[in-house]
């Protein structure tokens, strides 16, 4: 039996009935942008995430970008970001015309670290763009301090993150505006692309309102130079059953997380995720270390499971910014990126599958400690 890495299907499956219930409304509505369903799906998701504002957009890099236009980031500014992200956080950035300084993240919690932060900082500094990778919240506490004392804005990356808490509050309601993407994978995902901006700012709203439709309120008038990035009626549909069931299956995954957490702790070169007392991660990955990661990652696939690399190549390494950056620059985060595995994780895998992923993931294991042990002899004779 192959455990797949992710199985999309299976969630749709499960509310098979209500998406076709969804899809039918829809279609018989004949308003197919913005209509009732993105006005109801903005105050739903709003509401889940403890803030005044949601406007629905085009994807998660969207979200980010449009962000930074409506707080007037661009050429000549810098934004300071974690050197140990997906590369979409730094694109925003860049597509806003503003330059992004990276600092390297926490070893434990691998998000962006605080104490590096206002290193980083100079006159040229407009935002700090925090993300809360792999589901766990970041210090927003600590980052939002800072941010106050060199007056700075606070955005969260929250792509990851649907319904994660920090010391308690909704992640996307800590800082002076959030992103958040809907892309498949993610644990509150459409059936094709989406994203959302959340605030408490309603003058950063409207004007977010105004970029995401061609700077326009009504048609034809057009009172700033906006952009065509909407959330569809059908995904906004979606996305309104699939919240209903996104505190239950955040569940499901803790479960996953806990199970991995205490079955294989007692396992030796493999470093588990570390969760700060202030944190609830909603684990949209599980994210382990290895220093053998090739060899264990193969075992695991010819034992029938999946598992990926998150993120396998640093954004300062790759060819869009390699002139920029250079090898070396973030030690700590190349060295994540050298050894870091996500293995299944779900609301649908089944004990069973999960059991199995633990069994599999000891044997493997062992077989690496077994073989470096040998070798040890060997090299004493």
């Amino acid at each position: 039996m192959k455990i797949s890495f992710l199985d999309l299907k299976a969630s749709c499956l499960e509310i098979r009935q209500e998406l076709d219930e969804a899809y039918r409304k829809f279609l018989e509505s004949g308003w197919y942008i913005l209509g009732q369903e993105l006005e109801a799906f903005e105050a739903e998701f709003a509401s889940y995430c403890n803030v005044q504002h949601c406007i629905g957009v085009g994807n998660g890099l969207d979200a980010l970008y449009l962000i930074l236009k409506a707080m007037d980031i661009g050429l000549g500014d810098e934004v300071i970001v974690p050197a140990n992200t997906y590369i979409a956080t730094w694109l925003a950035i860049s597509h806003a015309g503003a330059t992004p300084v990276p600092v390297e993240p926490n070893e434990k919690t691998y998000n962006i670290e605080p104490k590096n932060i206002e290193t980083a900082i100079t006159s040229k500094t407009k935002a700090i763009l925090a993300v809360h990778l792999y589901g766990q919240p970041a210090d927003m506490d600590s980052i939002n301090e800072i941010a106050t004392r060199y007056e700075l804005k606070v955005i969260e990356d929250a792509a990851q993150a649907h319904g994660a808490l920090y010391k308690g509050r909704k992640v996307g309601s800590l800082g002076d505006a959030a992103g958040f993407s809907f892309y498949p994978t993610k644990n509150l995902g459409a059936l094709g692309d989406g994203g959302a901006v959340t605030t408490n700012d309603g003058e950063l709203a409207d004007k977010i309102n105004l970029l995401r439709n061609y700077g326009s309120r009504v048609k034809y008038l057009n009172e700033i130079k906006g952009f065509n990035s909407r959330l569809d009626e059908l995904q906004a549909a979606f996305l309104r059953v699939k919240l209903t069931r996104l505190d239950e299956w955040n569940a499901r995954r803790a479960w996953v997380a806990n199970q991995y957490l205490e079955k294989l702790s007692s396992v030796t070169d493999l470093t588990l995720p570390f969760v700060p007392a202030w944190a609830e991660p909603v684990w949209h990955l599980f994210v382990v270390r290895h220093s053998k990661r090739s060899d264990f990652q193969k075992q695991l696939k010819d034992s029938g499971i999946g598992t990926l690399i998150h993120y396998p190549v640093p954004p300062h390494l790759c060819d869009a910014y390699i002139e920029e950056q250079h090898l070396g620059s973030f030690p700590i985060t190349e060295q994540m990126a050298k050894n870091v595995l996500s293995l299944p994780i779900s609301p649908h895998m089944t004990s069973e599958e999960v059991m199995r992923v633990i069994r599999e993931s000891n044997v493997s294991l062992m077989k690496d400690t077994t073989t470096t042990l040998k070798t040890s002899s060997l090299s004493y004779n």
